[in-house]
């Protein structure tokens, strides 16, 4: 595969999985906030299709990209700006998984207030706190990412 190809669809991707996770986090911790239940169970409910769609396929599309690219490059992985990547990346895959689990309970949970028209239970508003906290780790660390990828700083 051609190297600068490949290149375009690491940041192609890259684009799609931060933007994809900070869109879709800006609307479900919004929507949450009005604590109207059918609004929080529609977004949360294009929320997980979106992670499904768009955000799983890249986070496997990432590493693997990204492996070939430094490969091709001919950089070591223990390359201070790629270990540091690496482990960044590794991070916020750690947060997201369980944020995968959560969003499909926050769903669940704002389905069921919708159908019993009542709010939205203490449960869905501890899981909405630990997905908040989740996603802010994240966050920060594909902000690390991108500058990395940019700078690729000598000597961290």
């Amino acid at each position: 595969m051609d190297y600068l190809f490949l290149k375009w669809l690491h940041i192609l991707s890259s684009t799609v999985l931060f933007g994809t996770g900070v869109g879709s986090a800006y609307y479900l911790f919004f929507t949450s906030l009005t604590r109207d239940t059918h609004a929080v169970a529609a977004v949360t409910r294009q929320v997980v299709r979106a992670d499904w769609c768009f955000t799983a396929p890249t986070a496997v599309l990432q590493p693997a990209s990204g492996f070939y690219l430094v490969h091709l490059a001919g950089i070591p992985l223990d390359t201070d700006w790629v270990a540091w990547s690496i482990a960044l990346f590794v991070l916020a895959i750690a947060c997201w998984l369980p944020v995968v689990w959560i969003q499909i309970r926050m769903r669940d949970l704002a389905l069921a207030a919708v159908r019993e028209t009542r709010p939205l239970s203490g449960a869905y508003w501890r899981l909405f706190w630990t997905w908040t906290a989740l996603g802010s780790v994240a966050f920060v660390a594909f902000l690390g990412i991108f500058w990395l990828m940019v700078a690729k700083p000598v000597g961290l």
